[in-house]
């Protein structure tokens, strides 16, 4: 963060200042919500969550090295006490990238957020210093918590932007207005709680509204390919650039494939040219998370050349999104365990099917480890059958359901849809899971772990990962 003084961050916040000895001592370090992360010069904030309240740590940051804390009530060591310690952080955020003079670029969509967020960051890091969010933070904490962590020297800042209704991602705007935006698709994630895809197109495409006008830099990435965002171009006033596989995308794929090992190959054309792009990360998907990511670069005066060398260099950094690692005795596992909705569900099992064409002359099987889609609503239980349904008709060798109800919809699909029987499993818990696998995988086996964060199925990734040896984890 740019340093501030704490009288200056009190009057940004609406803040009074509490048993603060020198309102003149500045802010140096990084804003942080878990004291354990506190270094010399941090500003703590603290947060009431549902098993523990952050300010009974206030005392424990400021002996290990906060100036102070942003609190809600009196702590006993210096503070800036605020009515509401979220809208705060959100307020200094604000006021921070007003100074900065960075290139805010936020994204959004139902699916491949972070991805794209990776792969845009790691173009953007080419050409000036660039900041991201590590993971998903993507909401009302992480958002500004990402916006903080900025200084003078940056160059570039990369946001994403989650939602959970109407009005959520205009108001992450409003903290960190964006000159760039993205919207990628619109699906069926957290279909629960819109109501759906046009309720959901209602709202990411919040974004579209709240760029600049084109006149003053405004740009609108929109996904070419889908209906409902390319729609939004008519919710703007900045410049439109449309990405995808359609003709007249200005920031396209042609040659689309796959490898034999999985990972997406294909040429680059931009209005600057054109270049052969072959990306370390697996599944057909990744295409239109590149084609996103190539977007910006190029509206940030990347050539084309250079975006495309930059792409196939690209590694996956959030973890447990398709990370791969090849065991010693040549077991693969996919450890998507992080999210899991119908349309990423769908693309980690197209991805997971080519990447075991490899393997599956020589015996090897593909294995899908699934579990809960939170969020569906109503649709639930059909969406549930429906990716059984597409395990069969992929011809994915094994699949492992785990879990509850859902779960055993899952099941109930893939032997509905045909003559699998003992193809299909159905396990109550991740143990059950680990007990199964573990006896049955051999080498050429290629496992795909996917549920909902909620379900934890990372545990199960792990303990195959940790179980012959050590692998080599790719696509970083």
């Amino acid at each position: 963060m740019i340093a501030l003084s704490l009288a200056e961050i009190a009057d940004i916040v609406s803040g009074q200042p509490h048993d603060i000895p020198d309102p003149a001592l500045r802010v140096t370090g990084p804003v942080v919500i878990d004291s354990r992360e506190v270094r010399p010069g941090s500003l703590f904030a603290a947060f009431r969550g549902e098993r523990v309240d952050g300010h009974d740590f206030a005392r424990r940051a400021v002996e290990a090295g906060a100036a102070a804390v942003l609190a809600a009530r009196p702590v006993g060591v210096p503070a800036i006490v605020v009515d509401d310690v979220e809208a705060a952080l959100g307020a200094l955020a604000r006021a921070v990238v007003e100074r900065l003079g960075s290139t805010v670029v936020a994204l959004t969509g139902s699916s491949g957020k972070t991805s794209t967020k990776d792969l845009i960051a790691q173009l953007l890091e080419r050409i000036g210093p660039t900041v991201w969010p590590p993971g998903s933070l993507n909401n009302e904490i992480g958002l500004p918590l990402t916006a903080l962590r900025a200084d003078a020297g940056t160059r570039h800042l990369v946001l994403e932007m989650g939602a959970r209704g109407l009005g959520h991602i205009r108001y992450l705007a409003g903290l960190t207005p964006p000159r760039i935006g993205v919207v990628l698709n619109v699906g069926t994630a957290h279909i629960g709680e819109f109501g759906g895809r046009e309720q959901i197109a209602e709202t990411k495409g919040e974004l579209a509204e709240v760029l600049p006008a084109a006149d003053e830099g405004g740009v609108a990435v929109l996904n070419a390919d889908d209906p409902l965002v390319r729609a939004m171009a008519g919710r703007t006033k900045a410049r439109t650039v449309l990405f995808g596989e359609a003709e007249d995308a200005d920031i396209r794929a042609e040659d689309v494939h796959l490898t034999e090992a999985g990972q997406p190959s294909f040429t680059l054309r931009t209005p600057s040219g054109c270049s052969a792009v072959t990306m370390r990360l697996y599944g057909e998907h990744h295409v239109s998370n590149a084609l996103a990511a190539a977007a910006v670069a190029h509206e940030l005066g990347m050539p084309t050349h250079e975006i495309a060398q930059a792409l196939s260099e690209a590694g996956q950094l959030s973890r447990w999104r398709m990370e791969v690692t090849e065991r010693s005795d040549g077991v693969t596992v996919v450890n998507d365990a992080y999210n899991a909705n119908p349309d990423s569900m769908r693309a980690a099992l197209r991805a997971l099917v080519a990447m075991g064409r490899a393997t599956r002359a020589q015996g090897g099987r593909t294995w899908a480890v699934l579990g809960l889609m939170a969020e569906l609503g109503d649709e639930s239980l059909a969406e549930h059958d429906a990716v059984g349904r597409l395990a069969v008709r992929l011809n994915v060798s094994k699949l492992v359901a785990v879990g509850g109800r859902e779960a055993a919809w899952l099941d109930m699909g893939a032997k509905n849809e045909g003559s699998w029987g003992e193809e299909s499993v159905h396990v109550s818990d991740a143990e059950a899971a680990i007990d199964l696998l573990r006896s049955e995988l051999r080498p050429g086996d290629v496992v795909l772990v996917k549920a909902s964060r909620a379900v934890g199925l990372e545990r199960v990734a792990q303990a195959l990962q940790d179980g012959a040896g050590e692998g080599e984890v790719a696509g970083r």
